[in-house]
Parts: structure tokens; C-alpha cells; sequence
């Protein structure tokens, strides 16, 4: 199952940080999105771009949306023309399967526009 059909689980903070290898794994399935360091944590970043504020807008909200049905939260940056999403687990400090899940359903929303 791709990870667009997945649903993130509920994240305690003794779960487990994704693997080296679960990372390079995922990674493959949403090429766009770069791997950052900030404040010590990994992250899973992309910027989206728009024709002008309204559509920037329109697509925070529906990412808005997706954390919400996933229980699991993004920082969102909105801009005229560009969206910067960044996931990651705040529980564990770091990456786990839920940030890869739902970069690649917001690579979908995306692809809606």
C-alpha cells in the first residue's frame, strides 16, 4: 500500500523514530520533499507555489484539513504564491511513518490543483 493510502496512527512519545533505512525507503515515493535539521530535529520540507495568495490560501486549508482528519500537525507558512509545509513528529523530536504519510497525501492535494 502507497503511503498516500495510509492513515497515521496515534504517536506516543516512546514510539519508535523512522529507521536510516525506512527513510531512504519513503523517501522514494515523495522525491520532491528535502530532508532538514532545525533546532536539532529532522523535518520533512516543500514549498508549493501559486498563481497569488487566494490559491496559496485555499491549499493551506486543505492541508489544514488533512492534519486535522490525521490527527498529526504541519508548520505552515503562506505566502502570496507559496506554501511552505513542514512535518514532522513533535512527541518524539523527529520523523516517524505518520510525517511521510502525510507528505505524500499532501503531494495529492497538491496535485488536485
Amino acid at each position: 500500500m502507497s503511503l498516500a493510502e495510509q492513515q497515521c496512527e496515534a504517536c506516543r512519545a516512546d514510539a519508535p523514530h523512522a529507521t536510516e533505512a525506512e527513510i531512504q525507503q519513503w523517501r522514494e515515493e515523495i522525491p520532491d520533499w528535502k530532508l532538514i535539521e532545525e533546532d536539532g530535529e529532522p523535518k520533512l520540507q516543500r514549498e508549493f507555489r501559486f498563481s497569488n495568495f487566494r490559491e496559496a490560501l485555499a491549499f493551506t486549508n486543505q492541508v489544514g484539513e488533512l492534519a486535522e482528519e490525521q490527527n498529526h500537525h504541519p508548520a505552515l507558512i503562506t505566502e502570496y504564491g507559496k506554501v511552505a509545509v513542514v512535518w514532522w513528529t513533535h512527541k518524539i523530536g523527529g520523523l516517524h511513518r505518520n510525517d511521510f504519510v502525510c507528505a505524500a497525501r499532501t503531494d495529492q492535494l497538491a496535485e488536485k490543483d
